[in-house]
């Protein structure tokens, strides 16, 4: 059966590859610690669970408008001048069923064969799947250990054609954990001025997972490129709500009637009691978020100080989201070899750095959401194996 070219064109996330051996191992008896998905290990806080439980009983089983109910999109953007001083109309907010929905839109807006679209690497793989999927040309922004795994503007800029349609940024940053710090983010945006075609996309889904006193630099508080911004977030890391496949995204106005346009021909509406858990999550107590971020950077502690004493592995320490990327260069193995060695002979689930782009060789991604104790434990495997 013949099918359209571009289907041929579609990568995907191994991490759901491995979360579905990990399982498969673990079904015929195998004790397998997963540091592989990227997923906080922590319940949904039950006052959001019981405002989607409300819903129901109130009656919110119909369709909503496709852009989402207003009072969440009236709360999103009463978040983000909570937190960034930034005034957002309500009409420039999308409601969407996850995160991947904004990067599928904006890709999807944008690229175009013969265009170009930069995007991080190693970065979230769906960046590039989604670009080769329009058949646009995929140009990867070198995310490099010596520069702490932020961007640097420089290189980005360095790389802009006029082909260059969107680029991509991410801070806090998947699969690395780099934040990338405010200077460079204004060199970047200062360098957009000379492409003003150019549009950008700030992925900042990790944007309240930050440590060692960093601070969140949202690309909505440069007013001088709102008019060709969208950034990407949502609710299921910071709430831990990654089932619950919700997100938001904020749309220049001259673009969000064609991302409303596209919510109405692929999704309809979100679905309604998720809805009132997000404005639950939003306008509710911040307290389980504080706690879950105070226990992530325990975590990464450990994380890094463990993997510093395996023996051909080195571990820079993450600044954000709830990855650790050691380097295993030293090891004597190739990264995917190593993970998948790992899970298969250890029970220990990591990803492969060269599932997050060419540059990922040499590293291996560790989610570090999963309690200190099997931490602890999975690290002593590895260091029985690598030993």
């Amino acid at each position: 059966m013949n099918t359209v070219p571009a289907f041929d064109r579609i990568g995907e996330e191994n991490a759901f590859a491995v979360l579905a051996r990990a399982g498969a191992l673990a079904a015929q008896g195998m004790d397998v610690i997963n540091l592989g998905i990227g997923q906080p290990d922590f319940p949904t806080p039950p006052n959001i669970v019981e405002a989607a439980v409300r819903a129901l009983r109130d009656g919110h089983h119909g369709y909503t408008p496709a852009t989402g109910i207003p009072e969440l999109r009236e709360a999103v953007a009463a978040d983000l001048y909570r937190r960034f001083a930034q005034e957002v109309s309500p009409g420039n907010v999308l409601i969407v069923p996850g995160g991947k929905v904004t990067m599928f839109t904006t890709i999807l807006m944008f690229g175009e064969p013969g265009g170009d679209i930069l995007y991080p690497d190693p970065g979230f793989p769906i960046y590039r799947s989604m670009i080769e999927f329009t058949g646009a040309n995929p140009v990867p922004v070198p995310i490099r250990e010596e520069n702490g795994f932020a961007f640097s503007a420089e290189e980005t800029l360095s790389l802009i054609t006029p082909e260059t349609r969107l680029v991509i940024v991410n801070s806090p940053a998947n699969p690395c954990g780099g934040v990338t710090p405010r200077a460079e983010i204004d060199r970047l945006v200062a360098g957009l001025a000379e492409h003003p075609e150019v549009a950008v996309m700030s992925d900042e889904i990790y944007d309240q997972m930050l440590y060692d006193g960093e601070q969140h630099v949202s690309l909505l508080t440069y007013p001088e490129i709102r008019d060709r911004l969208i950034v990407l977030n949502g609710w299921s890391k910071t709430y831990a709500m990654t089932g619950w496949r919700l997100g938001y995204s904020v749309w220049p106005q001259e673009l969000y009637d064609k991302a409303r346009k596209l919510a109405v021909n692929a999704w309809s509406c979100v679905n309604a009691p998720t809805q009132y858990a997000a404005l639950e999550a939003l306008t509710g107590p911040q307290d389980a978020v504080a706690a879950m971020v105070a226990e992530f950077d325990a975590r990464r502690k450990l994380v890094v100080d463990l993997c510093n004493q395996l023996p051909g592995v080195s571990c820079i320490s993450p600044k954000g989201a709830f990855y650790a990327f050691p380097n295993v260069g030293q090891t004597g193995w190739k990264a995917k070899e190593l993970a998948s060695a790992l899970l298969e002979q250890t029970g220990v689930a990591t990803i492969g750095g060269p599932d997050f782009g060419i540059l990922g060789e040499g590293y291996i991604r560790l989610s570090y959401a999963n309690s200190q104790g099997n931490i602890r434990r999975a690290l002593t495997r590895m260091a029985e194996f690598l030993g």
